[in-house]
């Protein structure tokens, strides 16, 4: 039997990033979310890029600034 991966949209995404960026270790809020820690390391990494006007190539945007920049490219 396979696992079913989950998916999450951008407005719980920016809650994990500001959980960490709040103060809370990344080990404790993977924990507590039960999330992989990758995958929030890899969220840090987007809003980080994201917040430098950034884009990564194969990811949704998590920032209203980066919905709207891609939203204008298109």
């Amino acid at each position: 039997m396979t696992k079913q991966r989950r998916v999450f949209d951008a407005a719980y995404k920016l809650q994990i990033v500001n959980l960490v960026r709040g103060g809370l270790s990344v080990p404790q809020v993977a924990k507590d979310q039960q999330l992989g820690e990758t995958a929030i390391r890899r969220w840090l990494k987007q809003f980080d890029a994201e917040q430098g006007g950034a884009v990564l190539p194969g990811s949704k945007p998590l920032t209203p600034e980066q919905v709207l920049t891609r939203e204008l490219e298109n």
